[in-house]
């Protein structure tokens, strides 16, 4: 079981795709079981090819073919994404309504400590932690307005990542341990 993570569609009304059309295209891939999770490009699916680069490279080529847009999309397996959850830092998650809670998932080759370059955290504010292949970062919500996270957006390392709420992160993984709703005749799991 994988999942893969898209990065820039249905944002800001860029790159629009509608979830059974993006179902539709890794069904054509020869890829099984592909279920949707909300709007933000967020696929689940399983395949007989165990290389990464090479589900990522064909995922990529087929949706830039498919939706006519420079795909970009960081691909993992069940056992990477447990690891991402079971792996953060200490309470990473635990304050939600304190702090804002992210992780930055990094597309090969670009590693954490690199990663760290750009994704810098303003002190009092922010607070960013690497993990194997992502960063763990958490901002103030009473001081959101002043985070750095925003700021990556600018950078060159921002086309090898992908953000997703801390919650978006542990469902993706719920879901892949199959214990959450079965998905509904269009293929989409329902909250």
């Amino acid at each position: 079981m994988y999942v893969a993570l898209l990065r820039g569609i249905n944002v800001g009304g860029s790159n629009l795709i509608r979830m059974p059309a993006l179902k539709d295209c890794f069904e054509a891939q020869g890829l099984r079981d592909v279920a949707t999770y909300i709007q933000s490009g967020n696929v689940l699916f399983t395949a007989d090819r165990s290389s990464q680069p090479g589900l990522t490279a064909q995922i990529e080529k087929a949706l830039s073919k498919t939706f006519a847009y420079e795909s970009r999309v960081v691909v993992r397996s069940f056992e990477q994404m447990r690891t991402i959850v079971d792996r953060a830092p200490k309470g990473f998650g635990d304050r939600p309504s304190v702090y804002r809670y992210d992780v930055v998932f990094l597309r090969h080759p670009l590693a954490a400590d690199e990663a760290l370059k750009s994704v810098t955290a303003k002190p009092g504010v922010d607070r960013v932690f690497a993990g194997h292949e992502v960063l763990y970062f958490s901002r103030l919500i009473s001081k959101a307005a002043q985070s750095q996270l925003s700021r990556v957006v600018g950078k060159p390392a921002y086309q090898s990542m992908t953000i997703r709420n801390w919650n978006t992160t542990c469902k993706l993984l719920q879901l892949m341990e199959g214990k959450a709703k079965p998905p509904s005749r269009d293929g989409a799991f329902k909250r």
